[in-house]
């Protein structure tokens, strides 16, 4: 999802034909990645399980099954994944600096802390979370 984020953003910076829609769809990104930056160092990695959800075709919003949440920390960092992550966040931070200055300093700030954090701890992303 960062990657797809990073790209739209980079997209609209270069090529701005469509531009409210692709600020509804990155800014749809950007969202979730807030609120899934809880804390400087902490960083909502994957909602579910893959096995078990694929059970089920369905939309996540529609199941009713209890649905496990893994994070990267201190202690199970996960540098491609938050690396990405404030990637897509500075990239839109670009995006939104003209038309909304507040949500492109919340997203800036969000791609610092990150980049301060996956630079301090280090660590594969699959290493640190077995589910994925």
């Amino acid at each position: 999802m960062a990657f797809t984020v990073t790209m739209l953003s980079w997209s609209a910076i270069e090529f701005a034909g469509e531009w409210r829609h692709v600020l509804e769809a990155i800014k749809w990104g950007t969202d979730y990645f807030v609120k899934a930056h809880t804390e400087p160092d902490v960083l909502w990695a994957e909602v579910g399980d893959g096995d078990t959800d694929h059970y089920c075709w369905q939309r996540p919003e529609d199941m009713t099954t209890s649905r496990q949440a893994y994070k990267v920390d201190r202690e199970n960092p996960g540098s491609d994944l938050v690396g990405e992550t404030a990637a897509a966040m500075a990239a839109a931070s670009i995006v939104f600096r003209r038309t909304d200055p507040r949500y492109a300093d919340l997203l800036l700030r969000h791609a610092e802390q990150l980049f301060e954090f996956d630079d301090k701890y280090r660590g594969k992303y699959d290493s640190s979370v077995a589910e994925v």
